[in-house]
């Protein structure tokens, strides 16, 4: 009996002895090997970011272009078309400390009215809008090279606007400057700016003397921000000059912008705008006496934003705009009124649609028989725009 238990017992050990192996040395796993890192990996290793955006539009005018120009439209200068207005790139290396740039490239219908001096002819589709370096130290940074102007509430980056269509006032500001630019946050309240540059949309200056460009901006309360801009300089007198060409023959004269801007979002869905601008122009010629004076404009922008839903946007925009001399649009002593209406839905965070309708109204002096030309060649001093706009940002 005793040997058969024995048997029986050598039996079973044997049997789990591999078992017990198996449990002590299991096999090792061949090591998996290391991944490589994504593009975003590096880039975000070295502190760059890679932005960018596609706009498009649909747009239709019931009035005609005169000269290729729809009067106080700042982009949108098509009647009736299908447009690639943008498409644009930012690559962007900004530390908090230390040297960083920026480099900005926009192509598109818009990019054609953009360009600076010296900087792209006017039928190219491709414009270097913005390309600076940067040095940064505790509150001070300093940019030097080109870059977007301080002045008006709108901006030339699509997706940054409510509103599809620009302002009358947008139009009537410089758009990029080339030179210096300092920046100084004095507290959480208040930043102070002040720059050189070669002037209004200037890559190559047109003369000797600079352009002085300073602000002050101040956030008093939680969402409320005020910034008063400034530009004093020597420009080309020219009427209806806007991204200037070189003009040797012409007159130039001092030209000082003031731009006062005020954004308050008093709850998170709803958002308010302000901006007053007031301009002057010295050695503009006098439309009727041929005299040179002192050309003057002015105007002022309302803006009312608000979110029903993370996927609804209303926006509505009402300016009114008078050009004294004509400097500004080429009609003399005329009034402007605008309003415009904007439905976004915006179905991811990459994506909007936009849909607007845009009505326009110029109150010009009896003997000028309309701003906007009709198709049969008369003229009228209404104008009204619809439009469709999608934009794609990564």
């Amino acid at each position: 009996m005793f040997k058969r238990k024995l048997i029986i017992a050598g039996i079973l050990s044997a049997a789990a002895l591999p078992g017990i192996v198996l449990a002590e040395d299991p096999p090792k796993a061949e090591a998996a090997k290391p991944a490589l890192p994504s593009m975003d990996d590096l880039l975000n290793a070295w502190g760059i970011s890679v932005t960018g955006y596609l706009d498009g539009s649909y747009t239709h005018a019931n009035r005609q272009l005169v000269n290729g120009v729809l009067t106080g439209r700042s982009f949108d200068q098509q009647t009736s078309a299908f447009n690639l207005d943008q498409a644009a790139i930012t690559i962007a290396k900004q530390p908090k400390e230390g040297f960083g740039g920026v480099v900005n490239v926009i192509a598109g219908q818009d990019a054609k009215l953009i360009h600076s001096n010296g900087l792209g002819a006017a039928d190219n589709p491709v414009d270097l809008t913005q390309a600076y370096l940067q040095y940064a130290t505790g509150p001070f940074t300093i940019i030097g090279g080109k870059f977007v102007t301080l002045a008006s509430y709108e901006v030339i980056a699509s997706p940054s606007n409510v509103n599809f269509s620009r302002s009358i006032l947008f139009g009537q500001v410089p758009l990029t400057h080339t030179g210096v630019r300092g920046t100084w946050a004095v507290n959480d309240m208040v930043t102070l700016t002040l720059g050189l540059n070669n002037g209004w949309d200037q890559t190559v200056d047109q003369n000797k003397q600079k352009t002085i460009e300073a602000a002050v901006a101040v956030t008093p309360i939680k969402g409320l921000t005020i910034t008063a801009i400034d530009y004093y300089g020597h420009e080309p007198a020219t009427a209806g000059l806007v991204t200037t060409t070189p003009l040797p023959d012409n007159p130039s004269g001092k030209r000082n912008l003031f731009d006062l801007v005020a954004s308050y979002s008093p709850i998170d869905p709803l958002t308010l705008g302000l901006e007053y601008m007031n301009e002057s122009q010295d050695n503009f010629t006098d439309m009727g006496t041929g005299n040179l004076i002192k050309a003057k404009s002015q105007g002022v922008a309302g803006y009312v934003s608000y979110m029903f839903t993370e996927q609804w946007r209303l926006a509505f925009r009402a300016e009114y705009f008078k050009d004294n001399d004509g400097f500004r649009l080429g009609f003399d002593d005329t009034k402007y009124k605008e309003g415009t209406l904007t439905l976004a839905y915006l179905p991811t965070k990459s994506i909007e649609l936009r849909a607007e309708a845009r009505y326009d109204k110029a109150s010009p002096p009896s003997t000028i028989t309309g701003v906007w030309k009709n198709s049969d060649g008369t003229f009228s001093n209404s104008l009204t725009t619809v439009a469709l706009q999608a934009i794609y940002k990564f």
